[in-house]
């Protein structure tokens, strides 16, 4: 068992690995703030994610809170948002399911979130594994 935390904790991986799920379950048993990395990516609206937030802003964001905070679990992908945020933490986890798995999940979440999937969303997830579009993929990961 570990005394104290890591300082910074980022759960990683591709949409659907659960990666939230692990994050807030850390967050609470380590008593940790938990940060959501789509907080900082996209703008509040109704229905979310139509607007993405400024790239020059995004990352001091969600650097500022993690400060604030002390101790900070991160959940989601922040590749590309400046070397002093991927430099801050202490741990990094990388989670990974079999792709079809992943869409079960994603499908699932999304009709219980929003009472339908999107499939340019399911795409999108779906192509994960060969890093045929921008955002997430395992080769950036790796």
């Amino acid at each position: 068992m570990i005394k104290e935390p890591p300082r910074y904790i980022l759960i990683t991986g591709a949409a659907g690995t659960g990666t939230t799920t692990l994050a807030r379950a850390l967050a609470i048993e380590w008593q940790l703030a938990h940060l959501e990395a789509d907080d900082y990516l996209w703008l509040p609206s109704d229905p979310p994610y139509q607007h993405l937030a400024d790239k020059d802003l995004r990352d001091e964001h969600l650097l500022v809170q993690m400060r604030c905070a002390g101790r900070a679990v991160v959940a989601g992908s922040i590749m590309g948002w400046g070397q002093a945020l991927e430099d801050i933490f202490d741990l990094v986890v990388f989670l990974a399911l079999p792709v079809d798995l992943r869409l079960e999940r994603l499908e699932r979440r999304e009709i219980e979130r929003f009472g339908s999937a999107k499939p340019e969303f399911l795409e999108w997830a779906a192509q994960y594994e060969d890093g045929s579009a921008p955002g997430r993929s395992l080769a950036r990961h790796q």
